[in-house]
């Protein structure tokens, strides 16, 4: 445990905050002193996705512990749309490298992150982003990189157009978040139909486990627009490969050998941009977080983290 840690850990605790004139849902846990960790989460998902069991072993190890509801989600605020955006046609425009409109990028998400971590007093901290909170950690660290003091990209991209797309049947379910039913036994069964194709073959979560996250989820917040103005950002951004390229902070890539959404090839692509980057293949991790594999990501994010450069 770092010196600079208190000798007693704070539990969970949860608030808002005023940043980039929005307000946001934080929770933070573990030691009030010791080195922050900030948790940036994926597309659609509610910070409550973090496992708390990796939130509580990070915490263990001395950290200060920060995870939020990215706007348009969970119980952070919602955007209107100003732009309507045809989700399915701004993926054909992305793909062939033509400009996509939508209502933010995740360069305002990077800076909603950024300005975050000003209002909570954390000049720098340990950024871990997964998925689209990978991206966005990406830009924080090219952006703001004074306030990034190590950065670790979960099962993330460089968003590139010529990287491997998703398997069609993801992309599909994905288009139709905000356009059938939305009522609690439709949100819950069609997610987890998304959960279960994208999960870990090798390190399969139970039926009942998903079902209870994804009812806990909808009962905390449900978005339908939010999820869909979240995706039409990400196509909006655009590639991030030679924005990126400047990181210059130790950086780590970890992704799963059997992602089904973001193909190995997308971590790969990472590590290829960011100089220095390593790179951990995770065999037989899908686009979760299984339970079963939570002591390794805690020991490559605390080790990571420990020998970066004081």
């Amino acid at each position: 445990m770092p010196e600079s840690a208190q000798k007693s850990m704070s539990k969970p605790s949860e608030y808002y905050i005023e940043a980039n004139g929005l307000r946001f849902c934080v929770e933070e846990r573990g030691y009030p002193e010791g080195p922050p960790i900030v948790l940036i989460m994926g597309l659609a998902c509610q910070m409550t996705s973090w496992p708390e069991s990796l939130l509580d072993r990070l915490a263990e190890q001395g950290y200060r512990i920060v995870r939020f509801d990215n706007r348009d989600i969970g119980l952070s605020d919602k955007l209107q749309s100003s732009i309507r955006v045809d989700t399915r046609l701004a993926f054909l425009f992305h793909k062939l490298g033509f400009k996509v409109q939508a209502n933010y990028s995740l360069h305002d998400m990077a800076k909603d992150t950024s300005c975050i971590m000003t209002e909570l007093g954390i000049s720098n901290a340990h950024i871990v982003g997964i998925s689209m909170g990978g991206m966005i950690a990406q830009l924080l660290a090219a952006h703001y990189p004074e306030q990034v003091k190590t950065l670790t990209a979960i099962m993330s991209s460089t968003n590139s157009a010529r990287l491997p797309m998703p398997e069609f049947k993801l992309l599909l379910k994905l288009s139709q978040a905000g356009v059938k039913g939305h009522d609690e036994q439709s949100v819950v069964k069609r997610w987890m139909k998304f959960w279960k194709a994208i999960g870990s073959p090798d390190y399969p979560t139970s039926n009942e486990e998903i079902k209870a996250l994804m009812e806990a989820s909808y009962r905390r917040n449900y978005s339908a627009g939010g999820t869909l103005r979240q995706l039409q950002a990400i196509l909006a951004t655009g590639n991030l490969s030679r924005t990126i390229r400047k990181i210059k902070v130790p950086t780590l890539v970890i992704h799963g050998s059997r992602d089904p959404l973001l193909k190995p090839a997308c971590g790969k692509a990472i590590q290829k941009q960011i100089p220095e980057a390593r790179f951990k293949l995770v065999h037989g991790l899908g686009h979760d977080l299984p339970e079963v594999l939570i002591p390794k990501f805690v020991d490559l994010i605390n080790y990571h983290a420990k020998e970066s450069p004081s």
